[in-house]
């Protein structure tokens, strides 16, 4: 048909068919598809740069948080102790009520993060009579200001009492030593402790407090070992600039007016040498004994961004744990969620550390107001830290 031979002859047809570019063969098409993997593939054989750790924190956070109308804890519950004991978390934290003193409630969870015990009133009360300074206040201090101030105690808000308990088990007793804040020339370490009987009976029947700190002294997180070696208490006192650790058989050999045992004072050293902590502040939770060594883990702070308490690990010689034998390269927690700047910005407290199963659970204050909990695996958390790994709390690897 006349229509269709025009069609087919038209010269707009014929250009396009000269201008349409031939069909690249396979062998082309393969050159270009393994030139764009050698493109590709090239940035990945140069080293691997170090970057900050990729934190995870529980989806349950805060765990726990004021109890609103509460005369001992309404304004802040943080910085808690925890043991494992009869299959449970146990946590021993600071409160704070309106009138400004801190006392160390309790509470108790089957999986570590949704705590269904909580005791309503506190389990332990500063013993401040024992110490005659307690009478001899400064003028920030004075037991006349009966009040929870943020301003002038920047402490947690609390002008006295019983501080940020830590907790360990050993031998059949839970020791619990926290700061006893009497003024700020009165900042002593003291420690008591209760049978296991009674933890699980929930009768608080402590025995009276021992200092381990001297009284003409500013001392603050001290932490026992979970365990005597060589039949004698551990106590780690120093971070910075060394790990210091003395022995005692007996916490009566430290009262007040006997033989000092400990003398050596904990410093703030500047570590330009390592990658973030510009200074050690203190350790944190009582050390984790492992089969590699002893978890310690400390609260550092980094010059490139200050005001900001992070946390960090170290890795301590079983057998002589002054040696520290591996260190993180970078925070394992920082502060970045809004529990963790409620009222005082930029703030982890990790002051109890436990081993649940296969799984390392670590409980901090946040914001010097609520508690949350960071949990990993433990083999993976301790061979990244040996290999110098990225170290991550990871909700996914846990099931709670």
């Amino acid at each position: 048909m006349p229509g269709k031979k025009n069609k087919k002859s038209s010269p707009r047809s014929s250009r396009k068919t000269a201008e349409r570019p031939k069909k690249a063969t396979k062998k082309v098409a393969r050159r270009k598809v393994a030139s764009k993997r050698r493109i590709v593939r090239k940035p990945r054989a140069q080293k691997k740069k170090l970057r900050p750790l990729d934190l995870e924190k529980s989806h349950k956070n805060p765990i726990m948080s004021p109890a609103s109308g509460s005369y001992w804890e309404s304004e802040a519950v943080f910085n808690p102790g925890a043991v494992m004991h009869g299959g449970r978390v146990h946590l021993f934290y600071r409160a704070l009520g309106p009138d400004g003193i801190s006392r160390v409630g309790y509470a108790s969870s089957k999986d570590g993060v949704h705590f269904d015990i909580r005791h309503p009133h506190p389990v332990y009360m500063p013993e401040m009579k024992q110490d005659p300074r307690s009478s001899k206040h400064a003028p920030y201090t004075s037991p006349a200001r009966l009040a929870y101030d943020r301003t002038l105690y920047a402490s947690g808000g609390g002008w006295g009492g019983c501080e940020d308990p830590r907790a360990v088990k050993i031998d059949g007793r839970v020791y619990i030593t926290f700061n006893m804040f009497n003024g700020w020339d009165s900042i002593r370490v003291g420690v008591t402790s209760i049978s296991e009987e009674d933890l699980e009976r929930g009768v608080w029947r402590w025995k009276g407090v021992n200092y381990l700190s001297s009284a003409n002294e500013r001392q603050k997180n001290w932490v026992l070992f979970p365990e005597k070696m060589d039949g004698k208490f551990a106590i780690l006192h120093s971070v910075s600039p060394d790990v210091k650790v003395d022995y005692v058989e007996d916490f009566e050999d430290l009262h007040v007016g006997k033989k000092r045992i400990i003398s050596s004072r904990a410093e703030e050293r500047s570590y330009p040498h390592y990658v973030w902590e510009s200074w050690i502040r203190s350790a944190s939770a009582p050390p984790v004994k492992t089969k590699y060594g002893w978890l310690l883990f400390y609260h550092g702070m980094d010059k490139n961004d200050p005001n900001r308490y992070k946390l960090g690990v170290m890795l301590l010689d079983s057998n002589d744990p002054s040696k520290v034998l591996y260190r993180s390269t970078y925070p394992i927690l920082e502060p970045d969620e809004w529990y963790e700047n409620d009222w005082k910005p930029g703030i982890i407290y990790a002051s109890g550390a436990l081993v649940k199963g296969n799984n390392l659970y670590i409980y901090y204050g946040g914001g010097d107001k609520h508690i949350g909990v960071a949990y990993t695996n433990l083999d993976d958390f301790i061979s990244k830290l040996r290999k110098k790994e990225h170290i991550t709390f990871s909700k996914n690897k846990v099931t709670v």
